[in-house]
């Protein structure tokens, strides 16, 4: 049995793909797999923020194509890029255990959010961390930051910006979380609905594939970034609009999902914040979209998109 596995170019990414690869063999001692790279539009245009050039889908669209061509089994993302509806004929076939949820600050000089100066450039590539930045922070200045994680890091070491903001989640795969200066609280910094998490994407009808794959779904983490990405869909976003979500499972007797949901204003004034707890995480993500909504979530989604 073989499977092929298209993965874009960076570091990030083949350290995702490879990590599945060798969990699946561990586990399938029989299955030979292949990694196959492929540059996508977002890996080629840097010179532009996300949103201005069709969002976070241009990480995905190539490698979904091959998949849909069958010249490929299976596509690893960070499941945080992945857009919220699944594309006709494929599907989400894993979710493993998460990684780290929180976004890390990193400054050449050693400062931590609260210690930066007046009018401090902050580079990030996302409008979420950009807004949650200016609601604690309204004096620093917010720029784009693009490429990969070792291009980012090199920006922010040779002093072209006094901080970045990245993932965790890909510094600690990369073993890179030596450059963390300071790790941003969940109370400080929500993420990003399904930050920390990997998707592994196949066909629908390949049933061989999917059993493969089987052996590596964590249910509470589909079931906590199920109600994450639902919260988001229901809020009719993706990345060109400042959401973001957090859920997790507790109790043990009978577990439920606790989320919470954010929807901020680019500028960080206007902030709707909504919590909440079920078992049915479609529902209870959509639950707390309408309750965003009802409390003004709509008005800074209008904002938005009017632009």
């Amino acid at each position: 049995m073989k499977l092929i596995f298209a993965t874009r170019p960076s570091a990030l990414a083949r350290w995702q793909t490879q990590w599945v690869m060798t969990a699946l063999k561990d586990i399938h001692p029989d299955l030979d797999c292949e990694e196959r790279i492929i540059t996508t539009q977002g890996d080629k245009v840097l010179d532009k923020p996300l949103p201005e050039i069709g969002g976070k889908g241009l990480f995905t669209q190539e490698l979904e194509s091959e998949l849909l061509s069958d010249a490929v089994h299976c596509a690893v993302h960070s499941l945080k890029d992945l857009p919220v509806e699944d594309v006709p004929g494929l599907t989400i076939g894993c979710i493993p255990p998460r990684a780290e949820v929180r976004d890390a600050l990193i400054s050449k000089n050693g400062y931590s959010l609260a210690t930066l100066p007046n009018g401090a450039c902050i580079g990030t590539s996302s409008l979420r961390r950009a807004a949650q930045i200016l609601a604690l922070r309204p004096d620093v200045q917010t720029e784009s930051l693009r490429g990969n994680v070792d291009t980012r890091l090199r920006k922010a070491m040779d002093g072209q910006y006094d901080a970045i903001i990245l993932a965790g989640a890909g510094l600690t795969r990369l073993g890179l979380e030596n450059h963390v200066t300071e790790w941003l609280s969940l109370g400080v910094m929500l993420p990003a609905p399904g930050q920390g998490a990997l998707a592994v994407q196949c066909r629908a009808d390949n049933q061989t594939t999917l059993n493969l794959l089987a052996a590596l779904e964590d249910d509470p983490t589909r079931r906590a970034v199920t109600a994450e990405r639902a919260f988001l869909s229901g809020l009719g976003g993706g990345c060109s609009v400042p959401v973001a979500a957090y859920a997790q499972i507790i109790g043990e007797q009978r577990p439920e999902i606790s989320l919470t949901g954010l929807v901020i204003s680019e500028d960080g004034k206007k902030v709707v914040k909504v919590m909440g707890q079920g078992t049915d995480a479609f529902q209870l993500g959509n639950d707390l979209a309408r309750r965003a909504i009802a409390r003004g979530a709509h008005e800074i989604l209008a904002a938005r998109l009017v632009k």
